[in-house]
């Protein structure tokens, strides 16, 4: 296999390694927020949108076409953005103490910026990175 197909199947594997743990570390934070009103609210919130960080950057991995993957990967960069909108909403709301969300906000940026920069990549290259 050739170094590049070796990287990118390396960073693939990452990813989806990543994104997934990003999602389990956002299901135990759901649990430490206040069983109120505000706090179920965004607890749905939140988890739809971690889990689907993860899940459709697995979909996004076995994309068909190069435009499916540039949509999926979209979806991805999307959903990693709102849960990073959900994180911002517990530490100015005062639900959870920021040191205890800054981590995983810190991760959600990181992830929406990945995202995009393969996106963009995607759509300057002509073909998906995971090709």
């Amino acid at each position: 296999m050739p170094i590049s197909a070796l990287k990118k199947a390396v960073s693939t594997a990452d990813l989806k390694a990543r994104t997934k743990y990003f999602a389990l570390r956002v299901m135990k934070l759901v649990d430490a927020l206040p069983r109120t009103i505000q706090g179920r609210a965004t607890a749905n919130q939140i988890i739809r949108g971690a889990t689907s960080v993860a899940a459709n950057y697995r979909a996004a991995c076995r994309a068909r076409s190069r435009a499916e993957f540039i949509a999926k990967i979209g979806v991805v960069e999307e959903e990693a953005d709102e849960t990073a909108f959900w994180l911002e909403l517990i530490i100015d709301s005062g639900l959870l103490k920021d040191a205890k969300i800054r981590p995983l906000l810190t991760e959600a940026g990181e992830l929406v910026a990945i995202m995009a920069a393969s996106r963009k990549s995607a759509v300057a290259n002509g073909q998906s990175p995971i090709s």
